[in-house]
């Protein structure tokens, strides 16, 4: 399995999730975690398993997260077995109905990423996953570090 995890962050949240995925996956050595400006569309196709994941921002990906799944070639990402992940405040620690509202209509990050995946060709193994922050910069919730880890391990078994 030669794999990539790919993630942008802003307080350092998704930056945390997506190494704590990059451990469960494999070693440091085998499965680079990379921020998203260090990566470029012809890494993503190289590889048999990606996993890209954003904090989320008034609905959706981070611009930089959304820029590089758009210069993936259409079916660029045949034959590659994908995972997307989010940041997010829980929608029970949301106070405003009407706010809850507009987040259960606009959603999160992580399932537009699995989309723009899949148009991409890619091959969606485990549903999209979210990951809760305590407020907007954070900190994570408690557990959530072994959350993810946890879930990196389950794609790991999928891919053996």
């Amino acid at each position: 399995m030669k794999a990539l995890v790919v993630y942008d962050s802003f307080y350092g949240n998704t930056e945390q999730i997506a190494g704590a995925i990059g451990e469960g996956l494999g070693s440091q050595d085998d499965v680079p975690v990379l921020r998203v400006t260090e990566v470029g569309p012809e890494q993503l196709t190289a590889v048999t398993l990606l996993v890209v994941g954003s904090p989320t921002r008034a609905f959706r990906p981070t611009s930089a997260i959304t820029k590089l799944l758009r210069t993936i070639p259409k079916n660029g990402l045949k034959g590659v077995r994908v995972a997307a992940f989010d940041t997010r405040i829980a929608m029970a620690a949301i106070k405003s109905s009407a706010l809850r509202f507009i987040v259960d209509l606009g959603g999160y990050a992580a399932k537009p990423i699995a989309n723009k995946l899949a148009k991409k060709g890619a091959d969606l193994i485990v549903p999209p996953e979210g990951f809760v922050v305590a407020d907007t910069e954070g900190p994570l919730k408690e557990g959530e570090i072994d959350r993810a880890a946890a879930w990196a391990r389950q794609i790991a078994a999928i891919q053996t």
